[in-house]
């Protein structure tokens, strides 16, 4: 499955040559592109987080940096830095990005960040797939919650709702945070403000997944995914 980017640059040119390695990639598909931090901004921190993979986010931009758009974000995304100025690069790295490209770069060292990226993320995935629990931070405390338990996810503003056999969990955290820290062999994104444990489907009816007697809308964009991860005679 490809990742999708997103691109944050006012240069133009730097735009579109970056449009043009994406599209060179087979496992990058580009998402956003956009002239500038704010906007940017108004994308990443919005209830409805998008799905955005890799950021190559320039560092100089009026207005907003690429740095302060990196330390406004609340979810954790793959920071590919871009700049013509290599004194960023030191500052870039103390902000644990993924990597640091210096203009003009060359599709190779381009493809060698993307690489990275792919990597860290495809680590994530492994790591996530060997834990049966996770910990979550709820009003002041801090509750173990058994994977197995969990019947399905749901996005509530800032906020992320833990549905499961035991009760309720509200978290702030965003969907997408929360989705890379489950294994996906067991959970899946199946609308934008759901995540469903698979295991613990009752049936389908219309457009809806059925959970516990709660009705769970299959969003339009993840229903062939949704209905190829299920056994159908």
């Amino acid at each position: 499955m490809a990742l999708n980017c997103m691109v944050v640059d006012d240069d133009e040119l730097a735009r579109l040559m970056i449009r043009k390695y994406v599209e060179k990639t087979d496992f990058l598909e580009m998402t956003h592109e956009l002239s500038n931090g704010i906007e940017a901004s108004n994308i990443l921190l919005q209830k409805d987080n998008p799905d955005v993979d890799i950021i190559f986010l320039d560092i100089e931009m009026p207005e907003m940096s690429g740095i302060e758009l990196m330390e406004s974000l609340t979810a954790d995304y793959q920071v590919i830095l871009i700049t013509s100025a290599e004194k960023y690069a030191v500052r870039a790295f103390e902000k644990n990005v993924t990597d640091y490209l210096v203009k003009p770069f060359s599709y190779g060292r381009f493809l060698k960040a993307a690489v990275k990226a792919n990597e860290t993320l495809e680590n994530i995935k492994k790591k996530a797939e060997s834990f049966h629990e996770l910990y979550v931070k709820s009003d002041s405390r801090t509750y173990k919650i058994i994977l197995d338990d969990i019947l399905f996810i749901e996005a509530m503003a800032d906020y992320v709702i833990f549905n499961t056999v035991r009760g309720k969990h509200i978290v702030h955290h965003t969907m997408k945070g929360i989705e890379k820290k489950l294994p996906g062999s067991m959970f899946g994104r199946v609308h934008r403000s759901y995540i469903i444990n698979y295991n613990k489907i009752d049936y389908f009816e219309d457009m809806n997944v059925v959970i516990n007697d709660k009705y769970i809308p299959v969003g339009v964009s993840y229903r062939e995914k949704v209905f190829d991860r299920i056994n159908v005679l």
